[in-house]
């Protein structure tokens, strides 16, 4: 009898080691999860600020070259009509996929920007589509370089909607 003690003994230490270990394992990856789900926010939220800063980059170099064709012996070339705004920044976002035709944008990785010439459209096509939204339901932002007025203007196609922010 005297040697059952012991053991029941261990045996409540080693129950109550498992318990605690068990709790350690579950705070961290508690842990883990809220992490992961906070990082994916703010990557999000850092894309959006991407996208909005590249619009603006593309709308200040619209204007800039506006204000370069006002100065005396230049002016405002009808090949800008067609050209595309990307070639006046003095460097293209990384994410830039290039000039596209919008019929093969499927082929494209998510999480970039592109050209389509026939429309003369700037188009993004987000990372996560989860936290997108588009009036036509359509996966890619697409942005109108509008001529008819000067300094030619960089609007969106229709309304979006990105994390339930309105993307202008």
């Amino acid at each position: 009898m005297a040697s059952a003690r012991p053991a029941q003994g261990s045996f409540l230490f080693f129950n109550q080691r498992l318990v605690e270990w068990a709790l350690v394992v579950l705070l961290i990856g508690a842990l883990v999860v809220a992490f992961l789900h906070q990082a994916r926010v703010i990557q999000r939220q850092a894309e959006f600020a991407g996208i909005r800063t590249t619009l603006g980059a593309l709308r200040t170099a619209l204007v800039m070259q506006h204000l370069q064709a006002q100065m005396p012996g230049q002016s405002q070339s009808v090949a800008m009509m067609q050209r595309n705004p990307f070639d006046l920044l003095e460097r293209r976002p990384v994410n830039y996929r290039g000039v596209i035709q919008a019929k093969s944008l499927s082929l494209l990785p998510s999480g970039g920007w592109v050209f389509e010439p026939a429309c003369g459209c700037v188009g993004y096509l987000p990372l996560d589509g989860a936290e997108f939204d588009s009036a036509s339901g359509d996966a890619v932002a697409w942005f109108v370089v509008n001529t008819s007025v000067l300094p030619y203007q960089l609007t969106a196609k229709e309304p979006y909607v990105w994390q339930g922010q309105v993307l202008d």
